[in-house]
């Protein structure tokens, strides 16, 4: 007696693999739709007691920059760049938080690498 072979034997395996692909590139398209979102979005953060206001889009390009008149003091301008980097640090840090969160959703929590 012969044994017979489905015609479509690893035809599911080919159809799981094509299946895992199509989910990937949805994976794909929705990262880059949510990243364009990111990147279109503004960040405002403050440091040194709201002396300094910085305002950076997602791209991480710093939109706009306030300093208040009592911030800047001549015989002191240590204290005004540290507040400068402040708050430039924390809306960097607010962005890739976003981004992280953002990205985490999307991926279920696995991590990419490169990917953000």
């Amino acid at each position: 007696m012969k044994a017979r072979v489905p015609r479509n034997a690893g035809g599911a395996a080919a159809n799981n693999m094509q299946g895992m692909i199509r989910q990937a590139q949805k994976m794909q398209d929705e990262m880059k739709l949510k990243q364009d979102e990111i990147e279109a979005m503004e960040f405002t953060t403050e440091a040194g007691g709201g002396m300094v206001t910085c305002v950076m889009n997602g791209k991480k390009e710093i939109v706009s920059l306030t300093l208040k008149k009592e911030a800047v003091d001549p015989e002191d301008v240590e204290i005004l760049q540290d507040a400068i980097k402040a708050a430039v640090n924390e809306a960097i840090k607010k962005i890739e938080d976003v981004t992280t969160e953002e990205m985490t959703k999307i991926t279920g929590g696995i991590s990419i690498p490169g990917l953000f």
